[in-house]
């Protein structure tokens, strides 16, 4: 098999969305000149997979300002042969971002509503208060049979646990992935046109980037979903601990916690420049029962 179309049926391999893209290029190329540039195609298929068709060879500059596609015909009969009947997509213009659009639910929308209003309970006493005492019709029994540090970190525990899998099941990790991967071919693509001059391919790859401000918005909206979520939960417990030291600070038992390199302090004595030790305390066992859960899970909350 020719070398172009051992490319091809590596890339549709490797990703089937490909074979699409491939249509898209060559359906141009065939309704015009022979000739196709990113403003062709930039609404119909992405700029990590216009990246990938240049860096394997199979777009090559052309004569003018565009690129042709190497052997035509051989990238033809290997899509075929690859993947048979396959059609090109939709012709019709979105851009990169409707392309990977991670779009809230009305759910996840009220969520947020209600988390900025959660926020005001730490400095406006009426709402500390009544999120306080809703919270200590569950929590109090557990603050009555477990030494304070205990229930801080049972309350570590809990969190940690809801936050890992509500990230894990509201971020998409393929999709954060393929973001990552543009951008590094985008990144890549740049340098090597530095590196040989050539202000043409430069130019081309500013108007991607521009165009990818699009998929890292969806990126950002990716990973602030489950934030939301996971704020929503942790705010109330957090503002229970909180409104339990204000309110009831003179009957927690104990009413001092001893750390290491730190010693024995108050719960609301400041340890690390105003970071009080409660607090201190809640993050250290969070961080450590949060990592513990994702290893013991399998669970992955980063994108590879």
């Amino acid at each position: 098999m020719a070398r172009t179309a051992e490319k091809v049926t590596a890339l549709v391999n490797q990703d089937g969305s490909m074979a699409d893209a491939l249509n898209v290029v060559l359906e141009h190329a065939q309704n015009g000149d022979g000739s196709v540039t990113w403003g062709d195609v930039k609404g119909e298929i992405t700029s990590g997979e216009w990246g990938r068709l240049i860096e394997k060879g199979i777009l090559v500059e052309g004569n003018g300002e565009g690129f042709v596609v190497n052997n035509p015909d051989q990238v033809r009969a290997a899509l075929d042969d690859t993947t048979p009947g396959t059609k090109s997509r939709s012709r019709s213009k979105k851009s990169n971002s409707s392309d990977t659009d991670s779009s809230w639910s009305s759910y996840d929308k009220a969520a947020a509503l209600i988390t900025v209003g959660l926020f005001a309970g730490y400095s406006y006493g009426p709402v500390r208060d009544i999120i306080g005492g809703g919270m200590n019709v569950l929590l109090g029994p557990l603050e009555s049979m477990l030494p304070f540090y205990v229930v801080v970190m049972v309350l570590a525990l809990f969190t940690g646990l809801y936050s890992t899998l509500l990230q894990a099941n509201l971020m998409d990790m393929e999709k954060m992935g393929e973001y990552q991967s543009a951008m590094k071919e985008i990144q890549e693509r740049r340098k090597a046109a530095q590196e040989r001059g050539d202000d043409a391919e430069l130019e081309r790859i500013q108007e991607e980037q521009m165009e990818a401000m699009g998929d890292n918005l969806g990126m950002f909206k990716e990973q602030f979903r489950p934030m939301v979520w996971i704020m929503l939960l942790t705010i109330p417990v957090f503002l229970w601990m909180y409104w339990m030291l204000l309110t009831r600070g003179d009957v927690i038992t104990p009413n001092q916690i001893t750390m290491p390199l730190i010693g024995t302090v108050g719960w609301e004595e400041g340890v690390l420049g105003p970071l009080q030790a409660w607090i201190l305390w809640y993050f250290v066992c969070s961080v450590s029962f949060t990592q513990i859960i994702r290893k013991s899970l399998n669970i992955q909350t980063t994108p590879t």
